[in-house]
């Protein structure tokens, strides 16, 4: 494919299609129809109360919501790990399309192998949803260090909304089609839901590599470097790097935002991760159906994500980003403190509208916010934005295990969440610290 010029419509929407491709993992996977499968596997009930919920892994015996948030933390670390190592050799070789393609691919592999996930081999499946994480969040690492090669500055708020905005609708479409085949299994010809289920995790894998074919298509392979794969790149990978982490030291407001971004997504990552855990455990759902009241709110949310993202984007054009940053992390404060005393679906319901609300809005503007703080000139943005990944990923590794350790001591995620607190509260405090600049 020819090259687009940077800015062009065809290259921004192409980039921002990406979204729609992975975010299928987000919410099948990471939200909806995975953890409630998981829970349905790992929970034992009478009378529709929890008797058990104890999951022996590896001879040890582990809580079913500590084991998954150890084994999501683990992966984080790899995840970490990966991208400041391959992205620092991406920008040397200039290939980091190369990259992106093997995360998504094997990403969407590992989430077809979940159709296989059974208790009786309990560490094939755990492997299987390692994997996924590895491979959804390994692509975004490459993913996201494009924003700023094919957009200009002012065109960044708008096309990374669009991009979430794009992802949120995608990911509902596929989930309402895999609801379908499980509400209405035996319509479909199935026994029961247990098939039908098992069966999301193909369709969302194939829904990922299928559309990411589109982006792929129109993104530039990468810098222009082109430099050959030699002995030496693994040392000339770490070189790029270590260039890079020097140039962030030395530029004081992405230094900071960098610092502030860390703190309040390690709140924002762990809230979505483990949002339908609490839904499960915390609340008294009576006659009506959990299952059903979760999905609702998922898809509550992920809709309402659109408004958010669009509005946050919006807002920021009028009153600068870090301004905008700000206001939702106390909106966010507040709904921990309100989550807190949820026990009724009704309160669950309005806590996951403005989750939505902030969610889209706090994703977009980070990500796009990060991008105008890199320099005009540079070329090895994904060596840039794997700075950014990584203070996300530790964020979320330290989030999970703080919310495993917590719910592990106190018997109950309310204190988990009310814990966060803290961590959006610092971030507000850094962000208070970013100088003043033109957005």
């Amino acid at each position: 494919m020819s090259h687009l010029k940077k800015g062009s419509k065809k290259l921004l929407n192409a980039w921002a299609f990406y979204d729609w491709a992975n975010s299928v993992y987000s919410l099948v996977i990471s939200s909806a129809i995975f953890p409630i499968f998981y829970g349905a596997l790992t929970i034992v009930k009478k009378d529709g109360k929890i008797v058990d919920d104890t999951v022996t892994f590896l001879g040890v015996d582990f809580n079913n919501d500590t084991l998954i948030s150890y084994v999501t933390g683990i992966a984080f670390l790899v995840v970490s790990f990966l991208s400041l190592f391959l992205s620092g050799i991406s920008d040397y070789i200039g290939n980091k399309k190369g990259f992106m393609k093997f995360f998504c691919y094997m990403g969407a592999v590992s989430c077809i192998g979940l159709f296989w996930f059974n208790l009786d081999y309990l560490w094939l499946g755990l492997l299987c949803y390692f994997l996924a994480l590895i491979g959804f969040w390994g692509s975004i690492v490459f993913y996201n260090s494009y924003l700023p090669d094919i957009a200009y500055k002012d065109q960044q708020d708008r096309i990374s909304a669009k991009g979430y905005s794009l992802g949120y609708i995608g990911s509902v479409l596929l989930l309402l089609i895999c609801l379908a085949m499980i509400l209405m299994h035996k319509t479909f010809g199935f026994e029961n839901e247990d098939f039908p289920t098992r069966l999301s995790f193909i369709l969302t894998g194939v829904w990922w590599i299928g559309f990411s074919q589109y982006t792929y298509y129109y993104l530039p392979r990468g810098n222009n470097r082109k430099q050959k794969l030699t002995r030496n790149i693994l040392f000339n990978g770490f070189k790029e790097l270590k260039k890079i982490s020097l140039k962030i030291r030395e530029n004081k407001s992405l230094r900071r935002y960098l610092y502030a971004f860390f703190l309040y997504s390690m709140a924002v990552q762990t809230i979505m991760l483990i949002a339908t855990y609490f839904g499960i455990e915390e609340l008294d759902w009576g006659e009506q159906d959990a299952t059903t009241g979760l999905i609702v709110s998922i898809l509550l949310i992920q809709l309402v994500a659109v408004l958010g993202a669009f509005l946050t984007s919006r807002i920021s054009e009028r009153i600068g980003n870090i301004k905008t940053l700000i206001g939702i992390n106390f909106i966010w404060i507040a709904i921990c403190i309100y989550a807190y005393f949820i026990t009724t679906p009704f309160q669950f319901y309005g806590a996951a509208a403005s989750v939505g609300l902030v969610m889209g809005g706090i994703q977009s503007l980070s990500r796009s916010t990060y991008a105008k703080f890199i320099p005009d000139e540079a070329i090895d943005t994904a060596s840039y934005f794997s700075f950014y990944d990584v203070a996300e990923k530790i964020g979320i590794v330290i989030g999970m295990f703080s919310y495993g350790l917590v719910a592990q001591l106190t018997g109950s995620i309310r204190y988990s969440i009310l814990f966060l607190v803290l961590f959006f509260f610092l971030g507000v405090l850094l962000l208070f610290r970013v100088p003043k600049s033109k957005f």
